[in-house]
C-alpha cells in the first residue's frame, strides 16, 4: 500500500503556494491601460518584446486574425474609392486612421494583459491533457485485452484521478474567458466579431454557450467512463466471475469511439480557435500525439516512482522496456505529424495558412526550435537502443525531457494567438508550471494511495506478471 509522505505532501503544498504567487504576480504586473502598456513596451526598447512587436514582426492579429485592425484597412480602400474627389474626404480617413490606431493599442494591450492568463492556461490545459493522454492508454489497454500492462492499471487509475480537478478548472477558466475576464478567446468579442466576416461565418461553431456545452460533453464523458471504469476495475478484486473485466472491456471500446471523435473536436476548440483565421485537417491527431507521449511517460515516471518505494515488485524490466518503446514510438509518430502538418502549410504557401508558421519563425524561434529538438531529435539520438530503455535513472532523465518539449509544444501553440510578440518565459509561466505540478502531484498522490497498487483479480494480470522477453 502506497503511503503519501508527510514531506512528499509538503513538498507539493510548497509548489502550489509557490506557483500561485508567481501566477498572481503576473496578474499583478500586467498593465491595466494603454499608456501602462505603452510605458512597459518603451522599457523593453531594444529588449526582446520591442524586437518582435517591431514593424518588420507585427502582432498576431495583424498577420492572423484579420481582426478590426485589417477591416480599418479594407473600409479605408472602399471608402476612398467611393468618395474620391468629395471634400469630406480627407477628414473621414483621418478619423478613420485615429481609430484604427486607438483600436491597434487597445489590441496590443489586451494581448499584454493575456500573458497570466495564457501562463495559466498552457499549464492547466497540459496537466489535464496528460492525465486524458493516460485515461486513452488505459481504454487501449482495456480494449485490445493486452496482456503485459494490467500491472500498471492501478497506477494509471491514479493518474486519471486528476481529471476531475483539473477538469473543473478547466471548465471554470472557460466561464471566465466567455465572461470577458480575459481575451484569449477572440471570437468571443463581438467588437472583434462584428468587422470580421471570416468569423461570423464560423458563429455557428464559435459561440459561447455551444463552445460551453461541448466542453461540458467532453469533459463529463471523459470522467464518467474513468469513473465507471475504476468502479469496474476495483470490483475484479472481489469477483467470483469475470463479469466486471468483459464489461470494462466493452466499455473502453465504445469510450474510444467517443474519445477520438470529441479530442480532435476539443483540439479545434480549446486549441485551435484561438487563432480562428487558421485551420489545419491534422492537428486532432497532432495534439493527441503530443499529450498521448506526454501520459505514457508520466505513466513511466511514477511506475519509477512506486518501484524505488519497494512497490509493485512484480513490475520487471520488460514493463518498463515496453513503456520506453511507447515513449520513442510515440515521440517518432508526433515527429511524423508535426511535419507532415509543417510541409503541406509551407509549400502551398497560402497567406491564411503559412502566417501560423511565419509567427512562429520569427517571433518564437528559441521556444519552437527548442521544442522541435527536445521532442523530436533527443528522444531519436537518446533512447533509440534497446538497452538504454531498462535502466531506471535514464528512462527518468528522458521522460523529464519530453515532458519539457512537450509543455512547450502546448506554449507555442496557445501563446502566438493569445499573446502574440509580447511574449516572455519568467515568473508567471513558472507559477503556472510550479502550481499544476504541485496539484498533479497531490492529487495522483492520494489517488495512489486508496487502494493497493499492484492488481488482483484481473484476468490478465497473473500473464503480466511473467511478462519477459
Amino acid at each position: 500500500m502506497y503511503q503519501f509522505s508527510q514531506r512528499f505532501k509538503i513538498t507539493t503544498l510548497i509548489l502550489m503556494g509557490l506557483g500561485l504567487l508567481g501566477l498572481g504576480y503576473g496578474f499583478m504586473s500586467a498593465p491595466s491601460t494603454i499608456e501602462e502598456a505603452k510605458a512597459m513596451m518603451a522599457s523593453h526598447e531594444g529588449g526582446h518584446g520591442e524586437e518582435h512587436g517591431s514593424a518588420d514582426h507585427p502582432t498576431l492579429a495583424e498577420a492572423h486574425h484579420g481582426n478590426a485592425d485589417s477591416h480599418h484597412e479594407s473600409n479605408s480602400e472602399a471608402s476612398h474609392s467611393e468618395d474620391h474627389g468629395d471634400s469630406m474626404n480627407h477628414d473621414a480617413h483621418a478619423a478613420e486612421a485615429e481609430d484604427h490606431g486607438s483600436s491597434h493599442d487597445q489590441h496590443v494591450l489586451d494581448q499584454m494583459k493575456n500573458r497570466p492568463w495564457s501562463a495559466f492556461y498552457v499549464s492547466a490545459l497540459f496537466s489535464f491533457l496528460i492525465a486524458l493522454g493516460v485515461l486513452a492508454f488505459y481504454a487501449i489497454n482495456r480494449a485490445a485485452q493486452a496482456g503485459w500492462s494490467p500491472l500498471l492499471f492501478r497506477v494509471m487509475e491514479g493518474i486519471t484521478s486528476y481529471l476531475i480537478p483539473g477538469g473543473i478548472i478547466l471548465f471554470t477558466f472557460f466561464v471566465l474567458s466567455g465572461l470577458h475576464m480575459n481575451h484569449l478567446f477572440v471570437w468571443m468579442d463581438a467588437d472583434v466579431v462584428a468587422h470580421d466576416q471570416l468569423i461570423q461565418n464560423k458563429s455557428g461553431y464559435l459561440n459561447t454557450p455551444f463552445f460551453l456545452v461541448r466542453a461540458a460533453i467532453y469533459i463529463g464523458g471523459w470522467i464518467a467512463y474513468r469513473q465507471y471504469s475504476r468502479k469496474l476495475s476495483l470490483a475484479e478484486e472481489t469477483a467470483s466471475d469475470n463479469k466486471s473485466f468483459v464489461t470494462n472491456f466493452k466499455l473502453a471500446a465504445g469510450f474510444l469511439a467517443f474519445f477520438l471523435v470529441s479530442e480532435s473536436m476539443m483540439s479545434w476548440d480549446w486549441i485551435m480557435s484561438v487563432d480562428p483565421h487558421w485551420f489545419s485537417t491534422l492537428f486532432g491527431w497532432y495534439v493527441f500525439a503530443s499529450f498521448f507521449v506526454s501520459g505514457i511517460t508520466v505513466i513511466a515516471l511514477f511506475t519509477l516512482y512506486l518501484k524505488s518505494k519497494g512497490l509493485l515488485e512484480s513490475v520487471n524490466n520488460s514493463h518498463i522496456h515496453d513503456l520506453a518503446k511507447f515513449m520513442f514510438g510515440i515521440s517518432i509518430f508526433w515527429t511524423y505529424l508535426w511535419f507532415s502538418q509543417f510541409m503541406l502549410i509551407w509549400y502551398a504557401d497560402i497567406p491564411e495558412e503559412v502566417t501560423y508558421y511565419v509567427m512562429r519563425f520569427e517571433a518564437y524561434k528559441v521556444p519552437f526550435l527548442g521544442m522541435l529538438a527536445l521532442n523530436f531529435i533527443f528522444p531519436l539520438l537518446v533512447i533509440m537502443r534497446s538497452d538504454y530503455k531498462r535502466i531506471p535513472w535514464f528512462v527518468q532523465t528522458v521522460g523529464i525531457v519530453i515532458l519539457t518539449g512537450h509543455y512547450f509544444d502546448f506554449y507555442n501553440m496557445i501563446m502566438p494567438g493569445t499573446v502574440g510578440a509580447h511574449w516572455s518565459f519568467g515568473i508567471p509561466e513558472l507559477g503556472g508550471i510550479l502550481f499544476f505540478t504541485g496539484l498533479f502531484l497531490y492529487v495522483v498522490a492520494t489517488a495512489l494511495t486508496k487502494v493497493a497498487v499492484e492488481p488482483k483479480g484481473n484476468a490478465l494480470v497473473e500473464e503480466s506478471k511473467h511478462f519477459h522477453y
